[in-house]
């Protein structure tokens, strides 16, 4: 089979898989996981040997693979789609189809977490994490299967399939399709446990706020379109000249061009879908939903589709720049991603719920992804969204093990306390050692822990990338998130694992099964080796060994050159970052006991309640925004719109009607009308009547009338004739 047609059957194997769960296995839960592993094994086999595949290909960049049909007839031609694989679309079909196929194999074991346990687990409410203490001797046998076990794989088979979509597109339309369905995904699996208050509105809240991004992109997508008559990637974001056309040419808005202007109406998309300042308040809401949906948005879909728009807009938004002075729309990406990143690394420091700190991190090191494509450090975002794809899989994988084990010590115990806030963890390094062992190395990982870890090469390739740019401020911000992310990832998992258990749900939780581990495993390795395949050629010793074949892969599609660094000064910066925030974090936490303040409240006092309350953005958002939309529409538009004007008029309309009517009614119709035909039948009732004594029904009487009107007749007849003869 040619490896065109594998392209397409990429995406079509999780579509199926989605299809078939919907049509004909529902019924089935067991038939039903087999059927979406199937088909992101399938999607994962095939991403594979493409992968492999064209990475041997000699100059993939100006000859990627493609595959165009014919899709919609518009005037005299057709408007096409079709897929590509080039650089870009092959690395990030490796984590994407590594990291979805970790995902699915999980959920297995995440929704099958027990035994059938009664009518407390009912379809909407979580069946986990149920504070109800078993009778003696069956604390196995509480926790039960997920009774919307089917529909959870058929939504994160449709969610698959539109990453895969996305990802092969050649052009920004199927991007697009492939966009909003993960819109509607996310929003059924945010809310998948609909039982849920906080889970309803957490899915209307990401929703809406995607919406808000994605209106702006769908302008910039026809405002693109409308300029170069064409969404081709190639065609309209690759070709030097329309490019080139793009950048000097005036849009009329804000001084920008219209390169600048259309980049900026696209990056508002991925403001939007990457959870970027101000519109990340969806981000850390969307842990209601189950922990593997969490993994799927943070890593393998969803937040990453943003970054990876990013990139493929790149050559847009950088239109004109050339190394130089960075353009209006490379300024806004790389205001936006530097200060998204140090904003959300502060409030993941102040969060207790395991899930709400990963991510506040998603948040920040989306930021770095940002900033990195801001000031030009296009081979760094590429690179760090691949690493912290699959050490951000491992930790919210991990973090779903360590909520299940304490939902283990929940109801072997009674305890009323929230499984997922690491207050009451401690200890669990010994109850299990296994996720600890991977937990750890995705913390690490995301701390950047020099030269072992995949995320020390990424993020030392972004904070070079802005040192070389002379982006001091951006550098220094940027090295200052590192720290902080070091010293909340080692909070995070000195709470969680290390010390003494803090509550008895904590020294009673065990390890989770096989079925969840393995996934870990496999990201873990991932976690450290995947860093191996970028490290500088000019790094001490290491380079040499392992030459830079992603820097040289993916930096082929760049038509210049990244800034050369001469210095060790972000080395250096890296090194120190990383280490001095890992050892900060043990050491304010490493004797923290039950009960106790947190000792970074008592370093920072009120300030510490301000990020803590995620320095009340929310809370503003609902004064400034949402009360006032609630207000418009229930009680404006509602009641003195529709109600007030709209009723108003109505009735109004309908009350000079009826009194018309009435005038009409009295004044014409009844005289007149009523009247002449009230007449007219009075009138033959009188004539009838009249007559009615003549017909008495006797038929002498009828003859003797009838000679006598002969007689008369004849009279008559004879005068006339007289007459006439005179």
């Amino acid at each position: 089979m040619a490896l065109e047609t594998l392209i397409w059957i990429i995406p079509a194997a999780p579509l199926a898989g989605f299809a078939l769960i919907v049509l004909f296995t529902n019924r089935w839960k067991a038939v039903s996981h087999s059927v979406a592993l199937a088909g992101a094994g399938i999607a994962w086999l095939l991403s594979m040997i493409v992968f492999f595949s064209v990475i041997r290909v000699e100059n993939l960049a100006e000859n990627p693979l493609t595959s165009v049909l014919n899709w919609l007839p518009i005037g005299d031609g057709w408007l096409k789609i079709g897929v590509m694989v080039d650089p870009i679309t092959a690395v990030t079909l490796f984590f994407v189809a590594w990291t979805v196929l970790m995902i699915f194999v999980y959920s297995i074991g995440y929704h099958n977490f027990g035994q059938p346990a009664g009518d407390h687990d009912q379809p909407g409410l979580p069946p986990h994490g149920a504070t109800v203490k078993p009778k003696k001797g069956h604390a196995h046998k509480v926790m039960s299967i997920e009774p919307l076990y089917s529909r959870f794989f058929a939504l994160i088979s449709l969610f698959a399939f539109a990453m895969f979509l996305l990802v092969v597109s050649d052009n920004l339309l199927v991007l697009y399709i492939g966009w909003e369905i993960m819109g509607f995904c996310s929003y059924m699996l945010i809310g998948f446990w609909y039982g849920k208050v906080s889970a309803r509105n957490a899915a209307v809240k990401a929703f809406l706020t995607t919406r808000i991004g994605d209106v702006f992109m769908l302008l910039g997508i026809v405002g693109l379109y409308s300029a170069t008559g064409s969404l081709d990637y190639r065609s309209a974001l690759m070709n030097p000249t329309v490019l080139e056309t793009l950048a000097t040419a005036d849009s009329g808005v804000l001084g920008l061009s219209l390169a600048g202007l259309l980049g900026t109406l696209l990056f508002i998309g991925i403001v939007g879908k990457s959870a970027q300042f101000p519109l990340h308040v969806w981000l850390p809401d969307a842990m209601e939903g189950p922990t593997p949906v969490s993994a799927m948005i943070h890593a393998a879909t969803m937040v990453s589709a943003g970054v990876y728009l990013g990139i493929r807009i790149f050559p847009l938004v950088s239109a004109g720049w050339e190394g130089g002075a960075l353009t209006p729309a490379m300024e806004l990406m790389a205001f936006i991603g530097t200060f998204t990143a140090i904003f959300a690394a502060t409030i993941a420091l102040a969060q207790n719920d395991i899930k709400r700190v990963l991510a506040y991190s998603t948040i920040s090191q989306l930021g770095m992804m940002i900033a990195a494509l801001g000031v030009g450090a296009y081979v760094a975002a590429v690179f760090h969204l691949i690493t912290h794809a699959f050490f951000k899989a491992l930790l919210f994988l991990g973090s779903g093990s360590v909520i299940h084990g304490m939902e283990h010590g929940v109801l072997h115990t009674g305890e009323a306390i929230d499984p997922q806030n690491m207050q009451y963890m401690g200890g669990l390094r010994k109850k299990m050692p296994y996720t600890f062992w991977t937990f750890l190395l995705g913390g690490l990982s995301l701390a950047g822990f020099p030269l072992v870890t995949a995320g020390f090469w990424s993020k030392d390739e972004i904070l070079t990338g802005a040192f070389a740019g002379n982006h001091i401020v951006i550098f220094v911000t940027l090295a200052l998130t590192a720290l902080l992310t070091a010293f909340y990832t080692m909070r995070l998992i000195t709470l969680t694992f290390l010390g003494e258990p803090r509550s008895k749900s904590a020294e009673h939780a065990h390890e989770s099964k096989w079925v969840m581990v393995i996934p870990l495993m496999v990201l873990a390795f991932f976690a450290v080796a995947a860093g191996w395949v970028g490290i500088p050629e000019k790094f001490p010793l290491l380079g040499a060994i392992s030459p830079n074949w992603f820097g040289h892969f993916v930096g082929s599609m760049l038509h210049g050159e990244e800034h050369e660094v001469k210095s060790y000064i972000p080395l250096l910066v890296s090194l120190a970052v990383s280490l001095g925030g890992l050892y900060a974090g043990w050491l304010v936490y490493r004797k923290v006991k039950a009960g106790g303040m947190d000792p970074v409240e008592r370093y920072l006092g009120f300030i510490y309640k301000i990020i803590q309350y995620k320095y009340g953005i929310d809370e503003f958002y609902q004064i400034a925004f949402i009360r006032p939309a609630v207000w418009i529409s229930e009680v404006f538009t509602y009641r003195f719109i529709d109600k007030g004007i709209l009723d108003g008029l109505l009735e109004g309309i309908g009350k000079v009607a009826l009194r018309l009517g009435n005038v009409i009614r009295h004044g014409f119709d009844a005289p007149v009308i009523n009247g002449a035909g009230d007449g007219l039948g009075k009138g033959v009732q009188v004539s009838g009547q009249s007559l009615k004594p003549v017909h008495d029904g006797r038929i002498q009487q009828y003859m003797i009338y009838t000679v006598a009107i002969a007689l008369l007749a004849g009279v008559l007849l004879l005068a006339t004739l007289g007459r006439g003869g005179n």
